[in-house]
């Protein structure tokens, strides 16, 4: 069993790490660390969350806070809410992201819709150990269920597009497969689709919150959104995580395409059209993403930054440099000129926008990205990390060393970085360079300097 708080929020696994105490605990806290007003409670559809939301909403009211009832929604669509509405101080987002569904936990929002910093999280983390004051509740209408919090969503993600760029996607009439795990984008992401004149085809859409297969978006768990797309004649496909703020794609011939090349045509969309007044050519992504993302972006003129991992360090990187795009290797694509967070819709806009720009297939447009060869590893770790890190200074002392996340190496074409995650308990390692057996002979090396 384990239970992880960091930058990213909590998770745990349920039983003796994620209990309705800890849930109340943590809510008790959140109210005392917000101002005034009231807090918006989202989930991502798994069964967990329900219980959860009933005992968060409980709390808020016992401690005299409105609370807003979003029900199963991305996490995108909630951090939209609680930015546009001036009434809500925060909100709260019940789910543990791509882990398992033994899994769940809680995303922290302030009241621009975006998630905790670091200062921010050490003084929320403060009041976990203050006594409770309960003030006498006289008013019994503390819930409301809000219930178009999609269709706004779907509203900011379509304004993001012109006219003319609309009716360019109507004109291709997509055909695309959707694998939302049945979890929170089983009715956004089809919605959105229709919005922009695609025909969906759901695959796992029932939005039951009972995953058909391991939530984490990646190729080995997207066989059967592969299969869809070919057995349906799709153009494409999507697969989101359960909170869909994360974006992989299956290109037409079923195969799927690299997590990374989600942000990579994504900023390449950015970036090959007219950039909007008021950010600089400027996209950030953290230290364990694709230099895919460099080499696209310097085509139009841009340039990269890097900043530690973690949805809010590139938020806070990209406010400072005004940033026009950033995300996430993951399938993580940040729109500042929508909001500043992670939306698999954001995304999703974008690359159909690139592909009718293009006129091509997701395939020749995939192939069109500069090309590297990455490979991604994790190893089971509970504790401190830094012996590990101190082996692998050791092993790779002659390359360019930052240790702002973890450690990252810098073998001039290649790379390396390794880091104790924020939502698992392991440490993960990433290399890339321009041959795949350069890759995997780091990868063996980061492997057994990790094992010792």
């Amino acid at each position: 069993m384990s239970f992880i708080r960091s930058i990213s929020g909590i998770r745990a696994t349920q039983g003796d790490d994620l209990t309705p105490f800890t849930v109340a605990r943590y809510c008790a806290a959140f109210a005392q660390f917000l101002p005034t007003g009231s807090i918006a409670i989202a989930r991502d559809g798994r069964p967990s969350g329900l219980w959860m939301e009933y005992i968060a909403a409980g709390t808020f009211a016992s401690l005299g806070r409105e609370t807003h009832i979003l029900g199963v929604v991305p996490t995108p669509t909630a951090q939209i809410y609680v930015e546009r509405e001036s009434v809500v101080a925060g909100g709260i987002v019940l789910t543990a992201s791509h882990n398992p569904s033994e899994w769940n936990g809680m995303k922290f929002l302030g009241g621009d819709g975006v998630f905790l910093d670091t200062d921010e999280n050490r003084e929320f983390w403060t009041y976990l150990d203050k006594p409770i004051t309960f003030p006498t509740i006289l008013r019994n209408d503390t819930t409301h269920l809000v219930n178009n919090v999609v269709e706004r969503h779907i509203e900011a993600v379509t304004a993001v597009l012109s006219s003319a760029e609309r009716e360019q996607i109507r004109n291709k009439r997509y055909r695309i497969a959707v694998d939302a795990v049945n979890a929170a984008g089983s009715r956004a992401i089809p919605e959105l689709l229709r919005a922009l004149g695609c025909t969906p085809i759901p695959l796992y859409c029932d939005g039951s919150g009972i995953f058909p297969h391991m939530p984490e978006p990646v190729p080995a768990h997207l066989g059967a959104l592969g299969a869809a797309v070919r057995e349906n004649n799709a153009d494409f496909g999507i697969a989101v995580d359960p909170d869909a703020d994360r974006l992989v794609l299956i290109d037409e011939h079923g195969i799927p395409t690299n997590e990374e090349m989600t942000i990579t045509l994504a900023a390449a969309s950015v970036f090959s059209g007219e950039l909007p007044q008021g950010f600089a050519p400027i996209c950030v992504v953290n230290y364990s993403t694709t230099r895919a993302v460099d080499a696209a972006v310097l085509r139009y003129g841009g340039k990269v930054e890097r900043v530690p991992v973690g949805e809010i360090n590139v938020v806070q990187a990209m406010r400072k440099n005004c940033a026009v795009v950033g995300g996430e290797g993951s399938g993580g694509v940040i729109l500042p000129y929508c909001h500043y967070g992670r939306d698999s819709l954001v995304g999703t806009a974008l690359i159909i926008r690139l592909l009718a720009r293009s006129g091509g297939t997701l395939s020749e447009l995939s192939a069109s990205m500069p090309q590297f060869a990455m490979r991604k590893t994790k190893f089971p770790f509970e504790g401190n990390a830094s012996d590990v890190f101190a082996r692998l200074e050791a092993e790779f002392s002659s390359a360019e060393l930052n240790r702002d996340d973890g450690v990252y190496f810098n073998f001039g074409t290649s790379w390396l970085h390794a880091r104790a995650s924020n939502t698992e308990p392991i440490i993960r390692a990433i290399a890339e360079s321009p041959s795949p057996d350069e890759t995997e002979r780091l990868l063996g090396i980061a492997a057994k300097t990790i094992a010792k």
